[in-house]
């Protein structure tokens, strides 16, 4: 992969998309911007919300960017029955998702985007995870134990619930986490 010409800045707030990232061995830096508007709207399909996000945060740090400068912008969102679960605002909300999540398949929609001031390359990556079904008493203990509140739909998949109640995945584990790795050292090698 030649992108060597390029300083990689990693625009998330994200631990796990650093983590991630790291896997690749190349050096990157962290840059965040707060308050970044993460509305889309609402006729979009809930597929394509992840890209939008992405794109809209990239937008927001090419502003900020230099010609040797590279972004990468990343979303995730829980799809279930056609219904977007974001992060949880509050306790209450992080039980209700995941007793909405439980005994069933739910899709993990990751949208990336990577961007120069002179080129810029988007696309999401979709994973299938199946939940067995879960206990009042087993969600509560996950939710007061890792406060999954920066986490859309409210879980990590690399967390203690992640071993009692992922039954099944279909495709990347880490697109799960925040980031799918594989595809996106595809895609900064055509980049």
């Amino acid at each position: 992969m030649d992108i060597s010409k390029y300083k990689i800045l990693l625009a998330s707030k994200s631990p796990r998309r650093r983590e991630i990232l790291s896997l690749l061995r190349m050096p990157f830096t962290v840059v965040t911007i707060d308050g970044i508007d993460e509305s889309y709207p609402k006729d979009l399909e809930p597929e394509k919300v992840s890209e939008y996000i992405s794109n809209k945060k990239a937008d927001e740090f090419l502003k900020r960017i230099e010609e040797d400068q590279l972004i990468i912008t990343a979303d995730t969102v829980v799809i279930c029955q056609g219904k977007i679960l974001g992060k949880p605002k509050d306790r209450e909300d992080a039980i209700g998702m995941l007793k909405f999540l439980s005994g069933k398949t739910h899709k993990v929609t990751t949208g990336v985007t990577i961007a120069t001031k002179a080129k810029r390359e988007s696309f999401s990556s979709d994973s299938l995870v199946t939940f067995a079904p879960l206990t009042e008493k087993e969600i509560e203990f996950y939710v007061d134990t890792y406060h999954p509140y920066d986490k859309a739909g409210a879980y990590g998949i690399q967390e203690w619930i992640g071993g009692v109640a992922v039954a099944k995945i279909d495709g990347s584990f880490y697109n799960v986490m925040g980031l799918p790795v594989h595809r996106l050292y595809q895609e900064l090698k055509k980049f």
